[in-house]
């Protein structure tokens, strides 16, 4: 049976959720030939990003489904103005008889909306809501697609599915995997040639600034990648790898809310590195700074790669929650009056 959609995301238990949406029939509608789509998916989640108070921390647009790696933060819209409230709806839907070139016509229009206190606050909740943020995202590009095709109908399937992830080992987990999809489907042959991913857009991101070459100091452990990485994702649209609130001073602002404490930027990519590795030959070197992920997160460097191997090798992730071990799980499922809760579970090929 179904299960509501209030039940399955709450900000309470966990604010990270991994959403999966896939084309009707599965039919490669954002592949052969269509791939500029992805495009349009890509950009569509960056100004959703800067307008709901939902974070995407992850994501990898494939040719017939795509993987996005959402945060709630609702504490982030109580404070908007009404004026904001509505500018923000007008970046995502803005009104097609509006001359949105002409800032006297769109003061006198949102002057106009913010009298309506009630419709202010509707539209506030919205841009808290997971399921707005999935919804302002496939329609209009369903649209477009439609267009561009001349016909009519579905372009994705009627419902996504959402999985809560419920402890930092199974956040970074979600996190490579969703990065290393093209790599497992066989569409690139490493990580940051995968377009269209969140890995490859922190990579772009870290190169125009020039500091490309300091994820290399990760390798030494997580003090050195960290100190080198310095605050090089918080002007970028994506939630940063590591929470550097705590190295806030008089001289270094951050400010940005990141996923994981003392895992920087470089510790990462060396993580989805070792990972994909490990999928595509079956072995791969664990240096010093993979090795201190492990340690830090309390696993190991057995559990992670077979766990990594079985998702990635997976036709289908099943289960609505994951977390790395059953204690949360059982926690969970007793707050909740159920016997059990099923952890994510992966469908394996063959």
């Amino acid at each position: 049976m179904t299960t509501a959609r209030c039940e399955l995301v709450d900000p309470a238990l966990t604010r990270y959720y991994h959403c999966i949406s896939r084309c009707v029939r599965r039919a490669f509608l954002c592949g052969e030939g269509f791939e500029h789509r992805k495009q349009w998916i890509e950009d569509r989640l960056e100004l959703l990003a800067q307008n709901f108070s939902v974070s995407v921390a992850g994501f990898a647009v494939m040719d017939n489904h795509l993987h996005v790696l959402c945060r709630l933060d609702p504490d982030d819209a109580k404070p908007w103005t009404p004026e904001e409230v509505i500018r923000r709806w007008l970046a995502i839907y803005p009104p097609r008889t509006l001359a949105l070139d002409d800032e006297k016509v769109v003061q006198m229009w949102l002057d106009h909306q913010i009298k309506d206190e009630k419709r202010v606050e509707v539209i506030r909740e919205r841009l808290q809501s997971l399921g707005w943020f999935m919804k302002a995202l496939k329609e209009p590009l369903a649209r477009m697609a439609n267009k561009e095709d001349d016909c009519k109908g579905t372009f994705w399937e009627s419902r996504y599915k959402s999985i809560a992830i419920l402890d930092e080992e199974a956040l970074l987990a979600t996190c490579a995997y969703i990065d290393l999809n093209p790599v497992a489907a066989g569409v690139s042959a490493s990580p940051e040639t995968s377009k269209h991913t969140s890995i490859r857009q922190r990579v772009a991101h870290v190169r125009r600034k020039g500091k490309l070459d300091r994820m290399k100091a990760a390798k030494q452990g997580s003090v050195a990648g960290s100190r080198a990485a310095g605050n090089v994702e918080q002007d970028h649209w994506l939630v940063p790898i590591e929470d550097r609130r705590a190295h806030t001073n008089a001289k270094t602002k951050s400010t940005r809310e990141g996923m994981l404490e003392s895992v920087s930027l470089g510790s990462y990519l060396l993580l989805v590195d070792y990972t994909s590795r490990l999928f595509r030959n079956g072995k791969a070197r664990v240096n010093a700074g993979v090795k201190e992920i492990f340690e830090r997160l309390g696993t190991n460097q057995e559990f992670w790669s077979d766990h990594m191997k079985k998702m990635l090798a997976s036709k289908e992730l099943f289960g609505r929650y994951f977390a790395s071990n059953r204690v949360s799980l059982r926690k969970l499922a007793t707050d909740r009056g159920q016997r059990h809760l099923d952890n994510l579970s992966p469908q394996l090929s063959g």
